[in-house]
């Protein structure tokens, strides 16, 4: 996939009830309802594991098949580390960590989560404009 087919959307968090694991939980099972399969990047070990247990519980009364690396090429939502290798076939990737995502054209869409704090704002603008110098347009949605 090229800058043309991949879809880049910017997701600022305005409200301090939600986190941006909370948001990446909505978004995975929005995509995986409308038939997409998803990876959620992680920074490290810790994040994951948090993420892991969160999906099982968030949203609430909603069942999102999920798993960690290796156990998750069958799974609809991947939970993988930063560096680590994404398994094929995925065609939306959320990214919680503060890095861009390397080579964004292999997914139709790349959603990036932006929290409250300044270093994760400052983080996200250098995110933008390193997919903006690839080519990519995004989007910015204010989430309330």
């Amino acid at each position: 996939m090229t800058a043309d087919s991949c879809q880049v959307d910017f997701y600022v968090l305005v409200n301090a009830e939600q986190t941006a694991e909370e948001v990446a939980c909505r978004l995975a099972l929005k995509a995986w309802e409308q038939g997409h399969r998803v990876i959620v990047l992680a920074a490290d070990d810790h994040e994951a594991t948090a993420l892991d247990k969160l999906l099982w519980d968030f949203p609430v009364r909603r069942f999102l098949p999920h798993a960690r690396g290796a156990a998750a090429a069958d799974i609809p939502v991947s939970i993988e580390i930063y560096g680590s290798e994404n398994p094929e076939g995925r065609d939306v990737l959320i990214n919680l960590t503060q890095q861009p995502v390397q080579e964004p054209g292999r997914f139709k869409r790349l959603l990036e989560i932006v929290p409250e704090g300044e270093q994760q704002r400052m983080a996200s603008r250098q995110k933008f404009r390193v997919y903006r110098d690839l080519g990519f347009e995004s989007a910015t949605h204010q989430l309330t």
